[in-house]
């Protein structure tokens, strides 16, 4: 049987969550596009055990509060997962959670939520991409919980589910 996999998200508290959730179903609509749900990956891909997932969530949830980070840009790239995404800066918040669940891979962290995911003709996206730049630029997102997510990129993202989440201390 071939292991579970499974990847931590930090969710957006559901005001914004629904705002982006908005956003993302519009751009996959215009551009026929895979529809998931907005996040901010912290680990992604893992065959770690659920429990012992569960458990590092649960100590990293513990010491970390709640915050909100402004939107620094919204940029696009060549990867399908990394297409269309609202960038944020590295804050003290971000890296302390990235740190506790993932630290191997913290030198490389570049805080995003995706918001459209595959390929898109180069023109089109680059002013969907100054729509949305507009739009979200300076805008804060507030984050309040850990998910633990049955995703990766050998899942379809239509089977993606978060199976668990852990909400963040209060502010």
């Amino acid at each position: 049987m071939t292991p579970r996999i499974h990847s931590l998200w930090l969710l957006p508290s559901p005001a914004d969550a629904a705002m982006l959730a908005d956003l993302a179903g519009g751009l996959s609509a215009r551009f026929g596009t895979p529809l998931f749900a907005p996040h901010l990956t912290l680990k992604g891909d893992t065959q770690m055990p659920l429990a012992m997932l569960q458990q590092a969530v649960e100590a990293a949830a513990a010491t970390a509060a709640a915050f909100a980070a402004p939107v620094a840009r919204v940029e696009g790239g060549e990867a399908f997962f990394r297409s269309f995404y609202a960038r944020f800066a590295v804050s003290p918040a971000l890296a302390a959670l990235k740190r506790a669940l993932d630290p191997a891979e913290l030198d490389g962290f570049m805080p995003h939520v995706s918001l459209l995911y595959g390929p898109v003709a180069p023109a089109a996206k680059a002013a969907a991409i100054a729509e949305t730049d507009a739009r979200l630029a300076g805008r804060s997102i507030r984050f309040d919980r850990i998910g633990i997510v049955t995703s990766g990129q050998d899942v379809p993202i239509a089977d993606w589910r978060v199976v668990a989440s852990v909400g963040l201390r209060s502010a």
